[in-house]
């Protein structure tokens, strides 16, 4: 065999290695899907928490879009078939919960009439009205009792016979192990009993507690005044399932239920606990319906269009006024300036409201004791101050947004384009007209769009300034001067505690808020198109 004859390669006996791209995720324990396994197992363990809790409140909707949330992102962050997703899944779902959601929950409250008297569903207003009125069974002799304490919950004890029994208010009495002494309670498994000291402290709460004798809501609740002893409390009303009423046993009124979610008598009377019913478009017809809420809802209306066209077009002209003035090459000192003008951008903005309603005040304030020679003049008082008041702290503290895209969206313009008009022989008020003006709203329209929407929902404002006020004199309900639409909404909600709770008007008058605002939205986005023809 001549020497330069190769010989043939050695042939490499053994399974051949998987290459790392082809092995599946069950086997690639590498660190970055340990760190991945470790977040899903966190986030997991918060969906089964939520869903968990979900479930036993009652939630069943909440808890089954969680479940389907978690197997999404278990299937997509799991799998190698699904690379685009593992990016936008975290942004669709907040999307979801924050976004989508959020409008499904509030137009669905919008169609009902959950507010104060109609917090829950019947079987709980039925358990709540046979609560509510409750009597003590005279005749019947008193149970010696204990108070005790189970965790953070109050509760009692008591000797029934040859047993002792205790319950919370969320639990009915039933038999406990326990030890008696000389007729009394001395310990109780799973309970903490209450000394003399304990039960002082906790006076009024031991007062207003009940606890229900039973599983069945007939049999009464025991309940005490000096914590010693309890008394059987029975209620009034008696409700018959069959029949689907409510009895007063004292008077013998028969309440059956209304369309309106509650229980009513024949000559019209309701009881005052009610729960929650599809009640179609009654509170839009209510919204414009009802001068008590109608009347307010036009001038406010008014004044919110107002407050943010004002807004948007101010703030926008004192930014573009001091933009002009320093993007001027010949001006000195400018980054300074610059700095200077944001000062009021940089500052909390809820801080700048609150200093304001300070700087304002009547008796007391800057404005008045500095510039007016310390006259009393209310500025918060006074339905037109009030609003000039408002409208002048916006100013203040949105120019300097306003200034930042102003000057950014100057800079962007070509010099070669302003240099073309020049030699064109275009004077300045003609370049500032046909050059500037439009390429400078080709940037910034957007941002004025999204700046309308934000002011005409401006909440923290409105509620830190002047809190809405001053109040409308010919007004039924707490709405104001300065008020805008949505603190129009947080007032008749009841959240403020100045009128009774009223969520399904007020989730109705918000979804009116989001048709106008998209609609203008949509509007506007159509017609700043025109604007990138000059492109």
């Amino acid at each position: 065999m001549s020497s330069t004859q190769q010989k043939p390669e050695a042939q490499v006996d053994g399974p051949r290695r998987t290459p790392s791209s082809l092995l599946s995720h069950a086997r690639d324990f590498r660190p970055g899907f340990l760190v991945k396994l470790a977040v899903m197992a966190v986030i997991d363990a918060l969906g089964v928490y939520v869903v968990i809790t979900a479930f036993t409140v009652g939630s069943t909707i909440i808890a089954w879009s969680m479940i389907v949330l978690l197997l999404v992102a278990n299937v997509v962050y799991f799998t190698k078939r699904a690379l685009p997703m593992k990016y936008l899944l975290p942004g669709l779902a907040f999307l979801f919960v924050y976004q989508v959601f959020t409008i499904a929950y509030t137009g669905y409250i919008a169609f009902t009439n959950y507010g104060d008297g109609h917090n829950g569903t019947k079987p709980q207003a039925i358990e709540a009205l046979l609560a509510q009125n409750e009597k003590r069974v005279e005749g019947t002799d008193a149970y010696p009792l204990v108070v005790v304490r189970d965790g953070d919950e109050l509760g009692f004890a008591i000797i029934d016979g040859d047993e002792v029994r205790a319950g919370t208010a969320e639990e009915p009495l039933a038999e406990v192990d326990a030890e008696v002494s000389d007729g009394a309670i001395t310990s109780i498994s799973g309970f903490d009993i209450l000394d003399r000291q304990g039960v002082l402290a906790e006076q009024k709460a031991v007062a207003s507690l009940r606890v229900a004798f039973s599983d069945d809501p007939n049999d009464g609740s025991i309940r005490t005044q000096d914590g010693r002893n309890g008394y059987i409390y029975e209620s009034i009303l008696e409700y018959d399932e069959a029949a689907d009423t409510m009895t007063n046993t004292e008077t013998g009124v028969v309440y059956s239920e209304n369309d309106s979610g509650q229980f009513a008598s024949p000559d019209g009377e309701t009881l005052n606990v009610g729960w929650r019913v599809f009640t179609g478009l009654d509170n839009i017809k209510t919204a414009f319906g009802d001068e008590r809420y109608s009347v307010p809802f036009v001038k406010v209306l008014i004044w919110t269009f107002v407050f943010a066209i004002t807004s948007v077009v101010g703030t926008f002209l004192i930014g573009l006024f001091f933009a002009i003035v320093l993007n001027d090459p010949r001006l000195k000192y400018r980054r300074i300036m610059r700095s200077l003008l944001i000062l009021p951008y940089a500052f909390p903005a809820f801080m700048s409201f609150l200093l304001w309603r300070g700087m304002l005040n009547t008796k007391y304030g800057f404005i008045n004791e500095t510039f007016f020679g310390g006259m009393d003049i209310n500025w918060l008082g006074d339905p037109t101050l009030a609003r000039l008041a408002v409208l002048g702290v916006q100013m203040w503290v949105g120019f300097p947004y306003m200034f930042l895209i102003a000057t950014g969206a100057l800079q962007s313009i070509p010099g070669e384009t302003i240099e073309a008009a020049k030699i064109d022989g275009a004077g300045a008020l003609r370049i500032w007209r046909s050059v500037t003006m439009p390429l400078l709203l080709i940037a910034v329209t957007p941002l004025l769009i999204a700046s309308f929407s934000f002011n005409f929902n401006n909440f923290n404002i409105i509620e830190m300034l002047t809190a809405g006020g001053p109040m409308f004199s010919d007004a039924s309900v707490p709405i104001g001067s300065t008020d805008i639409l949505i603190t129009m909404v947080y007032s008749i909600s009841g959240l403020d505690g100045g009128a009774p709770k009223n969520y399904g008007l007020a989730s109705a008058l918000s979804i009116i808020i989001f048709v106008i605002v998209a609609t203008i939205s949509v509007i506007s986005f159509k017609k700043s198109r025109t604007l990138e023809e000059i492109n």
